[in-house]
């Protein structure tokens, strides 16, 4: 037999391999990009009442109005905006009527962390959202200054003595000195484009590179 055709023969293979995987990466870009746009809509609808008992599964991201009593519990979060630097997220515990909820009031600079936050009565419009933000890589949160280095709905639940998912407010009305950072869905990661990229890329490479190999079998047996 010669040595071209099993050569030809795994050549076709593998180039049917990458092919097919960047089929998919294509099919998973169109899929991811069809659960952005739910979570897109999700987050920008008219907003409904609190449901008694949210659920992660069912409930997340969607929009909702709260009101209730600001009475200056709050956690600190890290953070660096992207328009003005370092600073802190704040997440303040809520009481709404016999509820005890977590809400993101959104940023302040460094040196406004300690002015108080409080209110009788605030009306904040958001997103509901479980964050999980902490990696192996972040520091757990600092006794000493009371300050934290990512969001944790169910630690800061337990921190707070309040519901175990936050609202992450659009708007806080009347403000208490805070930029509200809403969700959105930029922080979605969608890489399937670059991955069906890389794998079609790697397809032509190989095509090239068996077609050469397989004219110089053809040369050297002529």
């Amino acid at each position: 037999m010669r040595r071209s055709v099993p050569f030809a023969v795994f050549a076709a293979l593998v180039l049917a391999v990458l092919l097919g995987l960047g089929t998919w990466q294509v099919q998973r870009l169109h899929w991811k990009e069809g659960v952005l746009a739910h979570i897109a809509a999700r987050i920008a609808a008219p907003p409904a009442p609190l449901p008694e008992l949210p659920d992660e599964a069912r409930d997340e991201y969607l929009a909702v109005t709260v009101r209730g009593a600001l009475g200056g519990q709050e956690i600190p979060v890290l953070i660096a905006h992207p328009d003005y630097g370092p600073g802190f997220r704040i997440v303040a515990r809520l009481v709404s009527g016999d509820r005890a909820l977590l809400v993101d009031l959104g940023y302040v600079r460094e040196d406004a962390r300690d002015i108080p936050r409080m209110a009788e009565s605030v009306t904040i419009t958001g997103n509901l959202l479980w964050p999980d933000d902490a990696d192996s890589w972040t520091p757990p949160p600092d006794a000493a200054t009371g300050m934290w280095f990512a969001r944790e709905a169910q630690a800061m639940g337990q921190a707070l003595d309040a519901e175990p998912f936050v609202i992450v407010a659009r708007t806080v009305a009347p403000s208490v000195g805070t930029l509200p950072m809403p969700v959105d869905t930029e922080g979605i990661p969608n890489d399937h484009l670059g991955y069906a990229i890389t794998w079609f890329g790697l397809a032509i490479a190989w095509a090239i590179m068996a077609f050469v190999a397989l004219r110089r079998m053809r040369r050297r047996r002529g």
